[in-house]
C-alpha cells in the first residue's frame, strides 16, 4: 500500500494519511483502497461507511495559519478530486451511494469533515 521510496515530505503526508485511516477505522469505516490515482487526480483513501462509499482527502498543515488544512483545498484541487472519484466510479455497473470527506490535520489536531466537497 505505501511501499515505494518516499521523500521526507511524502513520508509526512503518508503519516497523516495513516493517522486519518486509523481515526476513520475507529469510527467504523473500512478501507477499500489507498492512494488511488488516475490521469488528472488522486484520492488518498477510499472507505466504506456502511453501504456508502467514502472518498477521503487528507490535508495536513503544521499550523492553522492561512486558514489551515481544510482551507488549502482550492477549486483546482476540488476538480481533481471529483475527477478521480468519477474515474473510480466507472468500475461500477450501478453507482453506490457516495460522498467526499476531508480529514484536516492542523498542528496534530484532526478534524473529520463529512460531505466536505459536494458533487
Amino acid at each position: 500500500m505505501w511501499g515505494k521510496r518516499l521523500s521526507p515530505r511524502q513520508q509526512q503526508g503518508r503519516a497523516g494519511e495513516q493517522a486519518a485511516l486509523a481515526y476513520l477505522k475507529r469510527h467504523g469505516l473500512t478501507l477499500v483502497e489507498a492512494n488511488f490515482a488516475c490521469a488528472g487526480g488522486e484520492i488518498d483513501l477510499i472507505m466504506r461507511d456502511g453501504a456508502t462509499l467514502v472518498f477521503v482527502e487528507v490535508r495536513e498543515r503544521a499550523d492553522a495559519d492561512h486558514g489551515g488544512a481544510a482551507a488549502s483545498i482550492g477549486p483546482l484541487k476540488m476538480r481533481r478530486i471529483v475527477h478521480a472519484c468519477e474515474a473510480y466510479l466507472q468500475r461500477f455497473d450501478a453507482l453506490p451511494a457516495c460522498r467526499i470527506d476531508v480529514v484536516a490535520i492542523d498542528a496534530g489536531q484532526l478534524e473529520w469533515i463529512q460531505n466536505a466537497i459536494e458533487v
